[in-house]
């Protein structure tokens, strides 16, 4: 069992407490039912860090780049994505082998999980700061 099986729909906007609270018991009840360890190589909260770090990059990305992936807009712009790197990072739930956007450009400068940097600490903070200082203006 992966993530991608476990979330297959976007959010957007605000998302209830009680919402967010019957998703995270959904999420491990599936994983339990399926066999998936909550910690350890390959866990539900190894594969969520994975996912977080990922959605996070993206969205670093989108805002860099002024509109989303697939977007018909970087087909006339001079600067668009251009494909993805693979990192490996030392988390603290353990390693996670991540995609990283490209653009071509080169001038692309993750914050969340910087060029060069292989050790996240707190990842957590990291990925759930921005979420808490909203969507940034394009």
């Amino acid at each position: 069992m992966t993530i991608e099986n476990l979330a297959k729909t976007p959010v957007s906007g605000p998302v209830p407490a009680a919402a967010d609270d019957w998703f995270i018991e959904e999420l491990v009840a599936r994983a339990q039912l399926e066999g998936l360890q909550l910690t350890g190589e390959g866990g539900l909260l190894q594969q969520l860090t994975k996912r977080l770090l990922e959605s996070a990059s993206e969205g670093e990305m989108s805002d860099r780049l002024c509109y989303d992936r697939h977007d018909a807009a970087g087909k006339i712009g001079g600067n668009s994505c251009n494909g993805k790197r693979s990192k490996p990072a030392a988390t603290d739930v353990g390693p996670v082998e991540i995609e990283v956007p490209r653009d071509r450009e080169g001038s692309f400068e993750p914050q969340i999980v910087k060029k060069r940097q292989r050790r996240l600490t707190d990842a957590d903070e990291l990925v759930l700061s921005p979420v808490r200082e909203g969507p940034h203006p394009r």
